[in-house]
């Protein structure tokens, strides 16, 4: 008999990968190409640290989450803000505020912010590095520059930096989470999407990668991690117990600025319950049918089924979720660099003209039209991940059609030989 483990490893699974298997390899063109990428890219790159970053913006995540870990150190309560305002509020959990309290050993904030944002510019490449490896590039191809100069020119990262936030540090950890998940090595995997989901839970949807492959160790170490940060830090934390009574209730609010959600369009352009709830239904199927069919290559092409899969459920949480915003975008990178592979979500025209959408740092500024334009720069992303999802489901789907087509044909073929065999005799 066999076992209930032996038993899901056969259930709705493809036969064949749809990719290659990867192994290190550089192109044709990577002499040229890197004289040519990289100083572009560490031209592009000190640009946007010592210019665009360093000169800020009226958008300082920084100081706020500074302002909080200074004064949790200090012993002043930490959620104490005036959350109807529309300020940058501090929005994480004691147990993140724990984590993150070695920003405020830095007593000169300017030093601080700066050093900050050069930590998470260096993540972003390190994570593009580790993702041109992982997809069997050498880090001497030309993969890896091309990479950071395409990265950089993202709203994603020029804003990430402009506003000194922590999302390269994410990026970072999803990419190392998925590194580690591929290879096997569960607990680790684990620490470090628990630290993920600590700081954001909307990476708590990515443990359904290990938990439909019954890997336990990291699924375990993915809740246990934010689970015990924040049962130590309650104690620690000055006013820890207003989080519950102050934070959440905003939290739990869709608010009709700086939302790209299709909550935060709902709000803003009053749309009628009825349809955002019927929306809203119609894109969670299209999230449910996709990450379903993606199951099929789960053992026969995991790198592919665990950064489109990576890709369609972040996609669904900033288009579904009560908040969604541009440069949250920075994590369907790994999925993006699924387009080296034979095949891929992005070997299709629809799939860049989402990612241009959700990626741009273009203005759709127009005097001539300054309404459907200021809608336009509002919500030109969640345009993106609206047909993002689509995208990759109706890429899964046909891909899984094409594969029942050939296995169709294969049958038909072994079926023909046999009656064309000739008859032995005993």
């Amino acid at each position: 008999m066999t076992s209930p483990t032996t038993r899901l490893e056969n259930l709705w699974v493809a036969r064949t990968p749809l990719t290659d298997t990867t192994h290190s390899r550089r192109t044709p063109v990577d002499r040229i190409g890197r004289l040519v990428a990289w100083p572009l890219a560490v031209v592009l790159v000190l640009h946007r640290i010592f210019v665009l970053a360093l000169n800020g913006s009226v958008t300082d995540d920084f100081t706020t989450v500074y302002s909080a870990v200074r004064r949790s150190l200090e012993g002043v309560p930490v959620y104490n803000e005036v959350y109807h305002h529309v300020d940058p509020h501090y929005l994480y959990n004691p147990g993140a505020t724990l984590l993150l309290s070695p920003l405020g050993w830095l007593t000169e904030p300017d030093a601080a912010r700066t050093a900050f944002i050069i930590v998470n510019a260096a993540a972003v490449i390190a994570a593009l590095g580790m993702l041109t490896r992982m997809f069997g590039y050498s880090l001497r191809s030309l993969v890896w520059p091309v990479a950071v100069v395409a990265a950089f020119l993202t709203e994603a990262v020029r804003n990430t930096l402009i506003f000194s936030n922590i999302n390269g540090l994410l990026l970072l950890a999803l990419v190392a989470y998925l590194a580690l998940l591929l290879r096997g090595r569960g607990w680790l995997a684990g620490l470090v999407i628990g630290l993920a989901i600590l700081i954001k839970p909307q990476f708590a949807p990515l443990l359904f990668l290990p938990a439909v492959k019954l890997d336990w160790r990291t699924v375990l170490g993915g809740v246990t991690v934010p689970v015990v940060f924040n049962l130590v830090a309650w104690p620690l934390v000055p006013g820890a117990s207003e989080y519950l009574t102050n934070l959440v209730p905003y939290l739990s609010e869709v608010r009709d600025y700086a939302n790209s959600s299709l909550a935060g369009a709902a709000i803003y352009f009053g749309m009628p319950p009825l349809l955002e709830n019927a929306l809203w239904l119609l894109f969670a199927a299209v999230v449910g049918v996709g990450v379903i069919v993606l199951l099929r290559w789960r053992y026969t092409d995991p790198l592919l089924w665990a950064t489109t899969t990576t890709g369609l459920l972040m996609t669904g949480v900033f288009f579904l979720s009560s908040l969604g915003q541009m440069y949250y975008s920075m994590m369907l990178f790994p999925m993006m660099f699924t387009v080296l592979q034979r095949t891929s979500v992005f070997h299709t025209w629809p799939a860049w003209l989402a990612a241009y959408l959700f990626l741009t740092p273009d203005s759709f500024h127009s005097w001539r039209e300054p309404d459907l334009s200021r809608w336009m720069d509002f919500f030109h992303p969640t345009l993106g991940w609206a047909t993002m999802l689509v995208v990759i489901t109706t890429c899964a789907v046909v891909w899984w059609r094409a594969e029942s087509v050939e296995s169709s044909h294969d049958r038909l073929q072994a079926d023909q030989r046999r009656r064309m065999a000739p008859a032995t005799h005993p």
